[in-house]
């Protein structure tokens, strides 16, 4: 493609990146792949010859369409783009460039929206599973400008609450995968859970971590990395996902006793980076397993056991609120505060 292809930039939560209709881009796969590929600039760490910003969390993209389903608005397509080997993968969801799609379907007239606010009905194509979005409209346009704030993001902005349905096993069958509270990988004992994004949780402590570590200074940690990607094989072959090997879940996570307030504190393995804040389904799967007693989190956990809950997630840069519905022992509704905003809106070239 040597003509520009309308595009529109936009920052999700903690993330930012690409919002394409998916009218607009290539419908196979392949070619899809090395069109993104080429427009974040991979691969290539820097992303020096694209749009990418050398990070995994700057290095997304959202594809939108409008919905078939009875149930839905747009369609919702999340692709990661992986800086320095330039893979595409759709194994994951993303709650961050989720709270986004809302303002860019009505942005680009997809859904028609309301005086005051908006709902929007999302399909997530990845998990197969459903949110609403409730977004700021006032005059029946989007805004941007609010007093919510997030921690990971400079400023205040608009708030956007988002529901979710359907995330409990969303993508491994059952919210504990294998069924255990507790299971052993490489003589560490880990919690395998999918409350929309399969993670694995693991005590910072059983890698001589004190778990309040800044990312870059637990990325620098000699052998570190490879100890916990051969726990993360063998964990997505237990979860049912197959050879994890090129695909960006489970996600690994860390966990400690929390230091202000919340329910857990966090450092988040995003595969191979370590994630400066948390993600959006991250962060829910993490306070869902927290709630097992006798999860890894067991003697750590913080948490009122009400129906609904609401909890903090604690992670480098602050905390990130979930609210959980149960039913019995799986959740049934996943609520969060995210906020988002419009960057740029034009043509990107490849």
């Amino acid at each position: 493609m040597s003509d520009g292809v309308r595009c529109m930039w936009m920052r999700g939560g903690t993330s930012k990146g690409a919002f394409f209709l998916e009218s607009s881009i290539p419908s196979d796969k392949d070619e899809r792949a090395k069109f993104l590929a080429a427009v974040m600039g991979s691969p290539d760490a820097r992303q020096i010859d694209g749009m990418g910003g050398a990070h995994p969390l700057t290095s997304k993209v959202a594809v939108v369409s409008t919905s078939e389903r009875d149930d839905s608005d747009v369609d919702y397509l999340f692709l990661q783009v992986q800086p320095d080997t330039g893979s595409v993968s759709d194994s994951q969801n993303c709650g961050n460039m989720l709270a986004a799609v809302a303002p860019f379907a009505i942005e680009r007239g997809l859904v028609n929206a309301e005086d005051g606010e908006s709902t929007v009905r999302i399909y997530m194509v990845n998990s197969d599973s459903r949110a609403d979005l409730v977004v700021q409209t006032p005059g029946g346009r989007v805004t941007y400008k609010g007093d919510a704030r997030i921690d990971g993001v400079p400023g205040t902005h608009a708030p956007i609450m988002q529901n979710y349905f359907g995330t409990a096993g969303a993508q491994c069958g059952a919210l504990l995968p294998t069924g255990n509270q507790i299971d052993v990988i490489d003589g560490v004992e880990v919690t395998l859970v999918d409350n929309g994004m399969p993670s694995v949780m693991l005590r910072a402590s059983d890698f001589d971590l004190t778990g309040y570590e800044d990312p870059k200074e637990i990325e620098a940690i000699a052998g570190l990395k490879d100890r916990i990607e051969s726990i993360r094989l063998k964990a997505g072959e237990l979860m049912g996902l197959g050879d994890v090997t090129d695909q960006t879940i489970p996600k690994m996570c860390l966990i400690s006793p929390p230091r202000d307030g919340g329910i857990i504190n966090t450092r988040t393995f995003i595969p191979h980076r370590v994630h400066e804040a948390v993600g959006v389904l991250a962060a829910a799967s993490d306070a869902a397993a927290c709630m097992f007693p006798e999860s890894v989190a067991k003697g750590m956990a913080q948490f009122d056991e009400v129906n609904p809950c609401r909890v903090d997630v604690e992670h480098p840069t602050g905390s990130l609120t979930v609210e959980l519905e149960w039913d019995g022992e799986t959740v049934v509704r996943t609520g969060l505060l995210r906020t988002a905003r419009k960057l740029m809106d034009g043509e990107v070239f490849v």
